[in-house]
């Protein structure tokens, strides 16, 4: 079963579905926590025939230590069983929180591009942790606070049923008045807890957004405009925080009052029967206890229900946004990508964005296994959807793309993205090591591998004057390094993952003229017998290429090789004498 049908039929089924994993495990600590209950329960009972046995006079020894020791196993009990039940629950509840949180990055990875456009990703790394934390309160609230009390007080009225029936059948009626009453009043809250919930996951978001952006702020000194968009937010999350736990003291105080007048009458009817001579004084003594438990019980279940009730929106929350399906899952006959090559074909094409401005219509291209092409175009030409397309970010709306003549719509993304690297303007590092940057686009890679991939890329000499060489820490996004450094390094782990098929989108943009000169060198030596697609913003990368396309509104306008069109005196042309002129003025 797939994580968004069982994640939207609520966080309860949600939750259920990770329980019956580890059905035996968790069927163990319900049956151990009823277990010590049932011993809590029953040592007032103990205590009852020892008061008996006491007030008989003088009893016989066998009797009284006989009760005696009746009541210590049961006290012995109590106390043993729980911890037994805490042993348990500490491997089966972290586990059920380990799979979750790999079950959610799971789906969560195989989202598309749009997905992503739409959501903080701070505030979706912050709801796994999130569904993992209400899921671990949830189980241990149900497991310590919640069931507990609920089954003492059932225990209770089942036990004065040993004094007076008619009190016992009483008593569960009254019981499951309330507890009728008080659900109803629950759901009623239940949209405030969400709403809570949602403004909690957005505040998250928000600050995620500006601390990952502090550079930006401090940049146009905007501290004080971005405290104040916070405090909107937090203000409104406040809000709707104290319109959740006002309606959860609400249910509070109509449990709270209802369960005193339930023990009241208890209380006064033990009292009226022991007047009456018809209960024992041990009988008082029970019936007495048994109230005051059946109090205190309800009270902590009460207390339990506001955290948990709070604790299944923030669950629901969280999945409901995480589980969304998949809007390019992979087809259920789609097959791995078989390398023929890494030729690429768009065959009449047409993509628009979400916004429904079309940035492609019937586009064809036909690139060859090995060719090495580039293209060219002002911004919004369409560059960067072919290669959004390529990697299948995005389905087009007609037409089909094809690497080695398979449709991408028919084989697996991730075969699919095992055949491409790609080198983006936007570099993206981990905070991990040179080392561990570089080798995550071949994590098999001996060290001789990726050193020889760092001097194809020109990086082995700024690496060798870092503080630890290979094993310095980049940074957040590559936050240590120079732009020049971080799209070498990029450009290194390109390499290493020996892809037939690369992508390059102004991966020379940050590059001084005498690094570009090296990278260049690089290019032609490592992209040798790779199909490469390459957007670039300095045409003079492109000389070595064996096409330029030049895009204008989502079409070809011209394509050829280099030389070809400078020749034609057309758009190309045109574009690269602008630069040439631009680059020799003073």
């Amino acid at each position: 079963m797939s994580l968004p049908s069982y994640a939207s039929r609520g966080p309860t089924a949600f939750l259920l579905h990770y329980v019956r994993r580890r059905a035996g495990s968790h069927l163990a600590v319900l049956t151990i926590v009823l277990a010590a209950v049932g011993c809590s329960i029953g040592s007032q009972y103990g205590i009852k025939r020892l008061v008996d046995v006491l007030a008989s006079g003088n009893p016989a020894g066998n009797e009284l230590w006989s009760a005696v020791a009746i009541l210590l196993v049961l006290v012995a009990g109590d106390n043993l069983l729980w911890r037994l039940a805490a042993w348990l629950a500490s491997d089966a509840f972290v586990a059920l929180g380990g799979d979750l949180r790999l079950d959610l990055f799971d789906h969560l990875s195989g989202h598309g591009a749009r997905y992503f456009s739409e959501q903080f990703p701070g505030a979706l790394a912050g709801r796994i942790t999130t569904a993992a934390n209400a899921a671990w309160t949830i189980e241990n609230s149900l497991s310590w606070t919640t069931i507990p009390p609920a089954a003492a007080v059932i225990s209770s009225i089942f036990l004065l049923g040993t004094i007076d029936w008619h009190v016992m059948t009483a008593l569960l009626a009254i019981v499951a008045a309330i507890g009728i009453v008080i659900a109803r009043v629950a759901a009623v809250s239940r949209p405030l807890h969400t709403r809570f919930a949602k403004r909690a996951a957005a505040v998250s978001g928000e600050l995620t957004d500006v601390v990952s952006n502090i550079g930006l702020v401090r940049a146009f000194a905007a501290a004080r405009r971005e405290q104040a968009r916070l405090s909107q937010g937090i203000h409104h999350e406040m809000t709707a925080q104290r319109d959740s736990l006002r309606s959860l003291e609400r249910v509070r105080l109509l449990h709270a009052l209802s369960v005193f007048l339930v023990s009241a009458g208890v209380l006064i009817w033990s009292v009226t029967l022991w007047r009456a001579g018809r209960i024992t004084t041990g009988d008082v003594v029970l019936t007495t206890t048994l109230a005051f438990t059946m109090l205190h019980a309800s009270r902590d279940f009460a207390m339990a229900m506001v955290d948990l009730v709070q604790q299944f929106a923030k669950l629901g929350e969280a999945v409901r946004v995480l589980g969304m399906p998949h809007e390019m899952p992979d087809s259920p006959e789609a097959t791995p990508l078989i390398n023929l090559g890494g030729s690429i074909s768009f065959e009449e094409v047409c993509f628009a964005y979400p916004d429904g401005v079309a940035v492609l219509e019937n586009f064809d291209l036909h690139v060859p296994a090995g060719q090495k092409i580039g293209l060219v175009g002002r911004s919004g030409a369409g560059k960067s959807t072919v290669l959004a397309l390529v990697q299948r970010h995005y389905d087009p709306q007609s037409g089909q793309v094809l690497i080695d003549e398979q449709k991408l719509s028919e084989v697996t993304q991730e075969s699919l993205r095992q055949q491409i690297a790609v080198v983006s303007q936007d570099i993206a590092l981990f905070h991990r090591s040179v080392l561990d940057n570089l080798r995550y686009g071949k994590p098999e890679a001996t060290d001789e591998e990726v050193y020889h991939a760092a001097d194809a890329a020109f990086c082995s000499a700024f690496i060798a004057a870092l503080p630890q060489g290979f094993d310095t820490m980049v940074g957040e996004r590559g936050v240590n390094l120079s732009g020049g450094q971080r799209q070498r390094l990029a450009i290194a782990r390109a390499f290493l993952r020996d892809a037939p098929i690369i992508l390059l989108d102004e991966a020379t943009s940050a590059l001084d003229t005498e690094s570009e000169q090296l990278i260049q060198q690089a290019l032609m030596r490592l992209l040798d017998g790779r199909t490469v697609i390459a957007i670039a913003h300095r045409l003079s990368t492109l000389d070595s290429f064996d096409r330029i396309l030049v895009i204008e509104n989502g079409k070809i306008v011209e394509d050829g090789a280099p030389a070809e069109l400078l020749a034609r005196q057309g758009h190309y042309s045109r574009m690269y004498q602008r630069q040439l002129a631009a680059a020799t003025q003073p």
